[in-house]
C-alpha cells in the first residue's frame, strides 16, 4: 500500500510539472508539486511558490521556508516529517496572489494529495490557504485557532 501511495503522488507531481491548466504554465520556471512525508499527520499547506521555490521546484526554501522550519522546529516538528505544499503549484508573477482560476485549476491535484496522504491536521499558510477551508473569514479573526 505504501508504495501504491508513493507510486500515486509521484505520478500527480509529474502531472503538475507539465500542467497546462493556466497562464502561470507560461511563466514558471519549475512546478512545484509539494514535498515530504507521504505518510504524515501534519500538512503544511501556503499559497504559492515564491521566487526560489520556482527556481528549485520545491516548497517553502526561501526566506519563508527558513522561517517555517524554525516554526516547525519550536514546535517539536521536523521537516521530513510532514508535507509541504501550496494552493496553486507555479509561481505567479512577481509574487502577485493567486488568480481564482489558478487556484481553481490546482484544486484537483491538492484534493488528491490531501486524499492520499490523509494528514491528521492542515495547516494553512496564508489567507488563500485559509480561505479554502473558511471562505468568508478574515485571517486576522481566526489566526491561531485550531
Amino acid at each position: 500500500m505504501a508504495d501504491e501511495i508513493a507510486e500515486t503522488i509521484e505520478r500527480i507531481a509529474e502531472q503538475i510539472r507539465v500542467c497546462p491548466l493556466c497562464e502561470l504554465a507560461r511563466t514558471r520556471t519549475n512546478a512545484v508539486p509539494g514535498a515530504g512525508n507521504i505518510h504524515a499527520r501534519v500538512m503544511f499547506i501556503g499559497e504559492a511558490p515564491g521566487w526560489q521555490e520556482d527556481k528549485q521546484g520545491l516548497p517553502f526554501v526561501g526566506a519563508s521556508g527558513k522561517f517555517l522550519s524554525e516554526l516547525m522546529t519550536s514546535a517539536g516538528l521536523k521537516r521530513e516529517d510532514v508535507f509541504i505544499t501550496n494552493i496553486v503549484k507555479c509561481r505567479p508573477p512577481g509574487n502577485r496572489d493567486p488568480l481564482p482560476d489558478e487556484i481553481s485549476a490546482c484544486a484537483p491535484y491538492l484534493d488528491r494529495q490531501i486524499a492520499l496522504i490523509d494528514p491528521d491536521v492542515i495547516v494553512t499558510l496564508g489567507r488563500f490557504s485559509m480561505a479554502r477551508w473558511f471562505p468568508g473569514e478574515r485571517i486576522s479573526k481566526i489566526h491561531g485557532q485550531a
